[in-house]
């Protein structure tokens, strides 16, 4: 290996003059039509990349096993399916057996079984139906108390135990009989004074010992448990708390309906084979038939009605196993057993209860559903008889308080048998309503359950009914937003749409609370807003400033208020429009509080951006929109996030391009200028303010076709200027760099020299103080890759710029090498060493008659210097400097651990040789060869690489004037690794 480096260096000084004294002469127009690619037409018929992928299926029967007849047929699918999956439904029959013949893999198929058919089962409404699940945690949120609770506990009997394998049957069924006496005499224990926490504590400890229960095999026990929680919801002592505590105990009733379910499920299985989706009662075998009977007898055996009702109304699904009949006869028979429940909120959770079982099992039976909203209708008034007056009375419960408690009852009993129900069932539920005096309760339950298509059509009618309604503590403003909810997904009549506005507006103007007010005008904005001009979209607004204005009222109504803006601008997305509404501006002052103020801003700049089609110059946009940036933009500190700011600063970007003046480009650099004084915070703004102002210069260029005026030129270098100003501000320094490079090519191209000069300058100094570590990402990363990067970028710049009368040949090129061989690389680096490569590169293109490309009308260093003998031999000196370091560096890399990549920097340097030297001359191809043995002198260069290289090389011998990359082909032999 020293023998190698020492021959380079012997032959260094000659080579490195001849070298590139001999650099070879390149033709570029003539390179490049060798290089460009046949062009061949393609035929492609229909095929199209971006159409769907059409899989053939072929499907073959053998006749016989002898036979050689076979029966095919061919289906295509266009989906992106598996064929092999889509024929075999999903199963593998493999896995099938081995399931099979495994038992230990039967409870975790069950387990699967089960997933699929409750997916089944929930997807048979259809995702259009609001889930129960849904409405749970906004009833436990909202109906709560502050009053003590009391609940009753079972205590547990020894008697639950299994029986010893010797005791008879009678035995046990006299024991499991007595268990169920237990409840009656006395096994539970009464716990007093509990708050709601407690209470719901207790209520999950009783679902947890159900579940223990059941899993130790004491389904007697666990039907007592099951038994004393639906007991509970007789209670209503503390009456507000009732729809929570709905909640909680139908979640055990829930889980007892499908633990009872799956064992009566389980016990079906024939051979591990589990019964299908839609089995029928005859597939079930006896033994399953028999403890489901056992089941619904041990529940008819119970003596009250309300846990008689809930428990089997909880196993309702368990009838499948019966009859096929099973379920469209206990459903009416349920509806009719809640007849015999005297209060009226226990027995209107009860229906609730009942409807929610029904969808779920039975959804098709809506008959015997809509039976029980009517049975509901029939018994409506009991709510303002006496019992439940002197009740209430007794609790210190006022009636509106107090009717706010069945709207989760009925709104659920209402969806289930709107749930895809004809228009004519809404009529008929009118009709009934009415009879009723049109209680509010009611009115505002069938507005809220039925398709907003109905209401919408019948919208006046409505109107009318809330007019007559009895409000009973249920007020009538309510009543319109929940019309208005409607309106906003349908459209009423057309003939009909000043007349429900007039009407609605009349009574929300008159509200005095204000949140009463702003939740019902939020609604009807939006009914506004679609079907009318500016003029009532303006007139509703200044409405609304003069109910929240009074008292700072708004304060406590941002939601909303940030909502109606979001409608406003939803639908007027003619920002030109909108800014003429003219209570718009003074609706935004109301946004006070500063972090709700931003996040109006942000939603007004999100909807500008994405409905502006075109550029505007509209003062009063520019005006509007620039204070809603400014407003942002103020909202940065030290505390806010990068990504808050990366998206505040994407906004304003956005904006910043849509505005154009057109041919008015003074105009333009004047709105970039107030901008950047008004953005200094947000480093992306600037960044995008000072390639916009380049792009200016650019079009200006464009505009005159390159031919300045002096009056171009100026607002050219005023262009410049901005950019010079500006860049210095910036806290990346890659960013800087590269607008430095970028703005003095764009002074460059519009003939400003000597500012072009000072940018380019600007960026030599700069790069001494690139760091070692960069963040990225918000990871720290090494800068050598980035400043490589950019350094190619720089060096191909170079070529174009012309030397400076008064600062010497090459002054940029001898200011960038001095600034790379001070800067500080790490010791493990090699990129230094690259950089000098791509500077030969560099070098090599200036020795050249007529350089590769040109910026227009600015003559580079091939047109001043004309191939001048003096010119390039300074290109020669500084070679040879750049050869010095190549080869000093290839020698410090002669250790062991770093053979590596000494072997990669001499092949890399060889390529270099190979691309741009005159390798006629002998003493470069022989530098050329000993860098080549060098490459491989210790087995770690890339074969494959060099194989390619050597097939390049005898490839290029073939073409004309090439005949010496034969010799140098055979001078060049591949050493194997070992």
């Amino acid at each position: 290996m020293c023998l190698i480096i020492s021959i380079c260096l012997s032959h260094y000084f000659c080579s490195v003059k001849l070298f590139f004294l001999h650099a070879r002469s390149r033709n570029y127009v003539s390179e490049s039509d060798v290089c460009k690619l046949e062009s061949v037409p393609l035929d492609f018929g229909d095929y199209h990349p971006l159409k769907p992928i059409t899989v053939t299926e072929s499907k073959t029967k053998k006749m016989s096993r002898k036979g050689s007849t076979s029966s095919t047929s061919s289906s295509s699918s266009s989906s992106m399916m598996d064929p092999l999956s889509s024929v075999l439904d999903g199963t593998d029959p493999l896995s099938l057996f081995a399931a099979a013949a495994d038992p230990l893999t039967t409870p975790a198929s069950m387990d699967g079984v089960r997933k699929k058919r409750d997916k089944d089962d929930s997807s048979a409404l259809g995702s259009d139906f609001e889930q129960w699940s849904s409405k749970r945690g906004e009833i436990l949120a909202k109906y709560t108390t502050t009053e003590k609770l009391s609940i009753n506990l079972y205590m547990g009997s020894e008697k639950g135990k299994a029986t010893t394998s010797g005791s008879a049957v009678s035995e046990k069924v006299r024991t499991r009989l007595e268990e169920l006496d237990d409840l009656e005499e006395g096994s539970q224990k009464e716990l007093l004074n509990l708050t709601q926490q407690d209470y719901m504590n207790r209520i999950e400890e009783l679902n947890q010992s159900l579940k223990d229960a059941w899993s130790s095999d004491q389904k007697v026990k666990a039907l007592k448990i099951v038994i004393q929680c639906s007991k509970l919801l007789s209670d209503t002592t503390v009456i507000q708390f009732y729809p929570s505590k709905f909640v909680l105990i139908t979640d055990i009733l829930d889980t007892f309906g499908k633990l009872v379910y799956e064992r009566i499920l389980s016990m079906c299985m024939d051979n591990r084979v589990s019964l299908s989706d839609n089995f029928s009662p005859e597939t079930v075998n006896d033994t399953a038939k028999e403890t489901c009977l056992n089941w619904f007898f041990k529940i008819a055996s119970i003596r009250e009605l309300i846990p008689r009702f809930y428990v089997e109304a909880a196993i309702l699904k368990c009838n499948k196993f019966l009859s096929k009949t099973g379920i469209s006869e206990c459903l009416p028979r349920l509806t009719s057993v809640i007849r015999g429940i005297g209060d009226p909120l226990v027995a209107v959770y009860a229906r609730a209860y009942l409807c929610r079982v029904g969808m779920e099992v039975a959804p098709q039976l809506k008959e015997s559903l809509n039976k029980n909203f009517f049975d509901f209708l029939l018994t409506f008034k009991q709510i303002h008889g006496d019992t439940v007056q002197n009740q209430l009375v007794v609790q210190c419960v006022e009636i509106p308080l107090y009717l706010t408690l069945y709207s989760p009852a009925i709104d659920w009993i209402l969806q289930c048998i709107a749930y895809h129900a004809p228009e004519i069932l809404l009529t008929e539920t009118m009709e009934r309503c009415k009879k009723l005096g049109n209680n509010a309760l009611l009115l505002n339950s069938i507005m809220s359950a039925f398709r907003a298509e109905f209401i919408a059509a019948r919208s006046m009618d409505f109107i009318g009914m809330i007019k007559e309604c009895d409000e009973s503590g249920f007020p009538k403003h309510l009543l319109f937003r929940s019309l208005g909810l409607n309106l906003a997904l349908a459209d009423p009549p057309e003939n009909d749409h000043l007349q429900i506005l007039n009407e609605a507006w009349k009574v929300i103007t008159k509200l005095k609370n204000p949140q009463d007010y702003i939740n019902c005008a939020e609604v009807w904005v939006e009914y506004t807003c679609r079907h009318f001009t500016k003029r009532e979209v303006n007139t509703v607004l200044a409405d609304v400033i003069k109910h929240m204005t009074p008292d700072r009222a708004f304060e406590d109504a941002y939601p909303q208020l940030q909502s109606i803006i979001q409608k406003v601008i939803t639908y007027i997305s003619d920002f030109s429009l909108l800014f003429s509404v003219e209570k718009f501006l003074p609706f935004l002052d109301m946004f006070q509080k500063e972090s709700v103020r931003v996040e109006v801003c942000k939603c007004i700049m999100e909807s500008f951006i994405k409905h502006q089609q075109e550029s505007t110059k509209d003062p009063v946009i520019l005006n509007a929109l620039l204070h809603i940036c400014k407003t942002m933009h103020d909202s940065v500190n030290a505390l806010t996030l990068e990504d808050e700011k990366r998206l505040l600063a994407a906004l304003i970007n956005g904006f910043i391009k849509m505005v154009s003046f057109g041919r008015d480009f003074e105009q333009q650099l004047s709105f970039y200028v107030e901008a950047r004084s008004m953005f200094c915070n947000l480093e992306p703004v600037l960044v995008q303010l000072i390639h916009s102002v380049n792009q200016l210069a650019m079009e200006t260029r464009k505009v005159m076709r390159g031919n300045h005026s002096r009056k171009t030129a100026a607002f050219v270098r005023a262009c410049v200027a901005f950019c010079f100003i500006t860049i210095p501000s910036l806290s990346s320094i890659f960013t800087r760099l590269n607008l430095y490079l970028h703005s003095g090519q764009v002074a460059l191209a519009n003939q400003c020299l000597s500012q072009a000069d000072a940018f380019f300058k600007a960026a030599v100094s700069l790069v001494p103080e690139v760091p070692k570590m960069i963040s990225v990402d918000g990871k720290m990363r090494p800068s050598d890759a980035f400043l490589l990067e950019f350094l190619c970028n720089f060096f191909s710049t170079l070529l174009v710029v012309p030397d400076h009368p008064e600062q010497g040949v090459l002054f940029l090129v001898r200011g960038l090498l001095n600034v790379i061989q001070d800067y500080t690389w790490e010791d493990n680096s090699d990129d230094k060493i690259r950089i000098y490569t791509n500077v030969l590169h560099l070098l090599s293109a200036m020795t050249q008659e007529t350089y590769i490309y040109h910026v227009d009308k600015v003559d580079s260093n091939d047109t001043l210097y004309g191939g001048d003998s003096k010119f390039l031999a300074e290109i020669s000196k500084l070679c040879e400097t750049v050869i010095a370091q190549i080869l000093d560096h290839l020698k410090t890399l002669g250790k062991e651990e770093t053979l590596k990549r000494q072997s990669q920097l001499a092949l890399y340097f060889f390529n270099t040789i190979l691309a741009h030297g005159d390798l006629r001359n002998n003493k470069l191809n022989q530098l050329s060869v000993n860098l080549w043995n060098l490459a491989q002198k210790h087995g770690f260069a890339d074969t494959k690489t060099m194989v390619k290289t050597l097939e390049y090389i005898k490839r290029r011998s073939k073409q004309p004037d090439m005949s010496h990359f034969t010799d140098l082909a055979l001078r060049l032999p591949l050493q194997s690794r070992t």
